[in-house]
């Protein structure tokens, strides 16, 4: 998919402006999307997609998930989000996985890289306990297994303190997550970094993790 363009209202519920689940060897390049929801959402099954020079925004995300809440969900792999701008939206990359569901498949072999963030809210997340409108409980941790992750050359202005938030499951922690050369800056200082269960691999430029 090359050279397209979607368009909803910011204020439009549940307008995903991509989805993509259970495909193999898909590309997303040069294209601008603008919605209400996700700008692109990746499903379960995904092998081999790669999402280059994509402009996001408005909207809420480029998101990994959410994952665990069916039993029949497969694995997640090869996935590159690279050379793209994600502006005014409510977050930026993020992976997501429920707590207390039956789901227990991996999360492995996923880079972003090159990607300048203006004005976003959350511009790098991975939440092992996602649980919107308390759909669920937070008391059993997510069966997601993450692993071989990361965040490369990410900069520019997150419009909240904590540029960065790393929780994971404390069932399965996460695994060889890097973070390298990542300078978000929120009011002209650097955005902190907020990490839980696990032990990122730090490069370069890169704020400390704290709990």
């Amino acid at each position: 998919m090359i050279h397209f363009t979607i368009s909803a209202p910011e204020r439009s519920l549940n307008t995903d402006g991509l989805h993509i689940g259970r495909s193999t060897d898909i590309k997303v390049v040069n294209s601008d999307i603008a919605t209400g929801d996700d700008c692109i959402s990746l499903g379960d099954g995904n092998k081999r997609v790669t999402i280059e020079r994509v402009t996001c925004g408005p909207g809420h995300v480029i998101s990994v998930g959410s994952l665990g809440r069916y039993t029949n969900e497969e694995n997640v792999e090869g996935l590159f989000v690279r050379h793209s701008r994600i502006k005014n939206t409510q977050n930026g990359v993020r992976i997501k996985t429920w707590p207390s569901a039956p789901g227990a498949i991996r999360v492995t072999d996923v880079h972003f890289e090159d990607i300048t963030m203006i004005n976003v809210s959350n511009p790098i997340i991975i939440d092992q306990e996602y649980c919107p409108w308390n759909q669920c409980s937070k008391k059993t941790p997510s069966k997601i297994k993450i692993s071989k992750i990361t965040f490369k050359d990410i900069g520019g202005t997150s419009a909240t303190k904590e540029g960065i938030t790393l929780i994971c499951s404390r069932g399965v922690p996460c695994e060889n997550v890097l973070l390298s050369n990542v300078d978000l800056q929120f009011n002209g200082k650097p955005a902190a970094a907020k990490c839980a269960n696990i032990k990122p691999i730090m490069q370069g430029k890169v704020p400390t993790c704290t709990p």
